[in-house]
């Protein structure tokens, strides 16, 4: 018991809860922008796919690794794309839609990826993101190890945290969208159009959501393989519930769901006799009842899943 507390102590452990926690971040920060402005994007798992295959694509074909993720944001908005042309001015189901960007990006990135790539014994690799240590701040003790020295697009995931809060909270560009996701017609009262919103955040949120999988190809492993997001995306979902659609909160369910995971891969070291499917399923119980717990007070945005068409009320 007392080794499994020490676990706790160390920076090693924290620093992998930010680095699990990355593409959790992205993902949830995207499918909170869609949510805020009304529509359901199950298509996640798909767009982090896409992204993790489109992001180590660039970079393999000779792209820079910043490059590689811009073009992932593209593929992941390309994606919602489509999911917002069938949901928002369509008003199709959003359930459906979402499952199907989820089967056709999944398959098409598989796909292209054997169509492009030539796969032998081992999977081909590239050269991935290093730790960045941030001059100065990577010496503060404990602290430095475990948030200051990380790879860039880790960085990148913070600051989108904060930058859309603020956005969310402070801009009138936040305050339009959260209206589009409560009261769409009082939106168009105003004079604006909630369908061009609703479109704009469901791209703007699948680039994100693509940032994900593109981390776990550039930055946390350096090939591509099918299966790779395994289930994130739908963690992700999740976590929007779980966070009450707030960006400060959803960060703190990224790295709860994280702590989960890195704390189990420890415990497997140090406690015997228990199968190890049962350290694997942990964080995923966990969550549950995390979600249980938080979930019933949280409030959905009044218009979610609710299609909008001018001019009705």
């Amino acid at each position: 018991m007392m080794e499994a507390l020490d676990i706790l102590t160390t920076a090693s452990l924290w620093a992998a809860v930010l680095r699990i926690a990355t593409p959790l971040i992205f993902g949830v920060l995207g499918a909170l922008i869609c949510e805020r402005a009304g529509v359901l994007n199950l298509g996640i798992e798909g767009i982090m796919t896409m992204g993790a295959m489109v992001g180590w694509l660039t970079v393999y074909w000779g792209g820079d690794l910043w490059a590689g993720l811009a073009m992932a944001v593209l593929a992941g908005m390309a994606m919602g794309w489509l999911h917002a042309m069938l949901t928002v001015p369509l008003g199709l189901s959003q359930h459906v839609s979402g499952l199907g960007i989820t089967l056709l990006a999944s398959a098409l990135a598989y796909y292209l990826y054997r169509l492009w790539v030539q796969v032998g014994d081992l999977p081909p690799t590239i050269e991935p993101f290093q730790p960045w240590p941030i001059p100065g701040l990577s010496a503060i003790p404990f602290l430095g190890d475990v948030v200051f020295t990380q790879t860039p697009p880790t960085y990148v995931a913070l600051i989108l945290v904060g930058l859309v809060a603020w956005m969310l909270a402070r801009t009138p560009m936040g305050l339009a969208l959260r209206m589009t996701g409560e009261n769409p017609h009082a939106v168009e009262a105003q004079g604006l159009n909630p369908v061009r919103i609703r479109i704009w955040a469901v791209m703007v949120g699948s680039g994100i959501m693509a940032l994900g999988g593109a981390f776990l190809t550039t930055a946390a492993f350096n090939s591509f393989f099918p299966g790779m997001v395994q289930g994130r995306g739908w963690i992700c979902i999740a976590l929007v519930v779980f966070a009450s659609w707030r960006p400060g909160k959803a960060l703190l369910g990224a790295l709860l769901f994280a702590l989960f995971d890195a704390f189990q891969l420890r415990l497997q070291t140090v406690v015997e006799g228990v199968p190890y499917q049962l350290f694997l399923m942990a964080p995923y119980v966990l969550s549950i009842v995390a979600l249980i717990l938080v979930a019933r007070r949280a409030r959905v945005p009044e218009a979610l899943m609710q299609p909008y068409r001018r001019g009705e009320r």
